[in-house]
């Protein structure tokens, strides 16, 4: 394993501290993801702007925090998954829509279900979904603009979640009680 640097404030590399300061305004702490993004002031820089672009799109906060934890499930990311699930309670997103997400299950309510289904295959079709896929998506309430708003919150789920990977971040202690482990991989995978 390669050891990436959790920085603080006066580690961090020129640019770098400016951007965890806002961090620690946003939230109160400095991330874990942010401490280890802050090794390239570009990089957190472009998921900082890409964050809150995502929060200004046509989709509610619970359909955020569906497309968040659909990507982050899906791509098995095991400090972004509890991240989301604290942030998800924190937004008041139902018990229910939580738990069906990292499950990964189908969800009661059949838009954010819907919602749910096609984010998945934007992700696992890497982008190439049907006319069919797309009109369905948009026969559940759903508007071409949403479909290119999923495209910007899996930009930047992409960011956080191979981060992750590769750095192996340590889930912040206060999303230790949303702790999660993916499935067990297909042994022919």
């Amino acid at each position: 394993m390669t050891d990436f640097t959790i920085h603080t404030l006066e580690s961090a590399p020129e640019g770098g501290a400016e951007l965890l300061e806002k961090s620690q305004k946003a939230f109160g702490r400095i991330p874990g993801l942010h401490a280890v993004m802050s090794e390239s002031p570009q990089l957190l820089d472009g998921y900082q702007r890409l964050h809150q672009l995502f929060q200004e799109t046509s989709l509610t906060t619970v359909e955020q925090n569906v497309v968040w934890l659909v990507i982050n499930v899906e791509h098995e990311c095991h400090y972004c998954v509890p991240a989301h699930t604290g942030i998800a309670h924190m937004q008041k997103v139902p018990e229910d829509v939580i738990e069906a997400l990292r499950n990964n299950t189908p969800l009661a309510d059949p838009k954010l279900e819907a919602l749910r289904e096609f984010t998945l295959k934007v992700v696992r079709q890497r982008g190439y979904v049907s006319d069919e896929e797309v009109q369905t998506f948009l026969d559940a309430g759903f508007t071409k603009r949403n479909v290119l708003d999923i495209i910007l919150g899996l930009a930047q789920k992409v960011m956080s979640n191979y981060v992750n990977h590769i750095a192996e971040t340590p889930v912040d202690k206060v999303f230790h009680k949303f702790a999660w482990t993916p499935p067990a991989r297909d042994a022919a995978e």
